[in-house]
């Protein structure tokens, strides 16, 4: 969620100024060639992102490209890299192998006791508040980027 959170001005852009079926898949066409590029287009990352993008395209469709299915696609898509991060409460087993193997000592523990079970809750709903704010603060600095309607 945190680098997503950073593409929610360039996410509700798009989405405002594509008004049409398929944003939300190119953009995820673009995580992937970059996951694909560092090599790290593993199940964790690619599955999550998949779902969100359809999540999105469901969202932006079933509202008719309107200002809120924006938004709500716009947060959805701000989750596009918690794939990695959704590791830390849904596979902690791997997630603790991973850091002791990898990361100086202590490292693992440390990761483990500041991320119990009840962070999850709040870094979903913090993420989705800063994403709307994000995105209302890059519509107001960008204003223009609605496609007129004719």
């Amino acid at each position: 969620m945190h680098y997503g959170l950073l593409l929610s001005p360039i996410v509700i852009r798009a989405f405002r100024r594509i008004q049409a079926p398929g944003a939300a898949l190119c953009l995820f066409l673009g995580m992937l060639l970059l996951l694909l590029i560092i090599r790290d287009a593993v199940m964790w990352h690619v599955v999550p992102l998949i779902v969100i993008t359809v999540l999105a395209e469901a969202a932006r469709g079933m509202t008719g490209y309107s200002r809120t299915g924006d938004f709500i696609g716009t947060v959805l898509m701000s989750f596009s890299s918690f794939g990695y991060y959704g590791q830390i409460w849904f596979n902690r087993a791997y997630t603790y192998e991973c850091a002791v193997e990898e990361m100086p000592a202590g490292y693992g523990d440390t990761l483990m006791s500041v991320s119990p079970a009840w962070a999850f809750p709040v870094v979903v709903i913090v993420g989705m508040i800063v994403s709307v704010w994000i995105a209302n603060v890059s519509m107001k600095k960008h204003k223009g980027i609605e496609k007129s309607e004719s």
